[in-house]
């Protein structure tokens, strides 16, 4: 029993001592653990349009050798904005 009691003071303290060095830090949260991102946020958002570009001419491709009418980004909106909207019909039917 005195063991257990021992380990969790120990626990206790050591958790005890990480918030009071973070709370009194003067740095930022980022400094004190030594991370920062490794990309700006407008790169992240270019990278997303890239993704959603690559996609969308992938899914055309597929569509061309289908024989299927290509989509647009306008269509893909669309089926968006349908979707959200069937969710929330079905979310208020409950």
């Amino acid at each position: 029993m005195l063991l257990l009691l021992g380990t969790v003071a120990v626990l206790v303290f050591l958790v005890g001592v990480v918030v009071v060095v973070g709370h009194f830090y003067p740095g930022d949260d980022a400094e004190l653990l030594d991370w920062f991102p490794t990309r700006s946020p407008a790169v992240e958002v270019q990278n997303e349009l890239d993704d959603v570009r690559q996609m969308l001419e992938a899914q055309n491709e597929m569509r061309r050798r289908r024989g299927a009418e290509e989509l647009t980004e306008a269509d893909i909106e669309a089926r968006v904005r349908d979707d959200e909207r069937w969710k929330a019909r079905m979310r208020g039917s409950r």
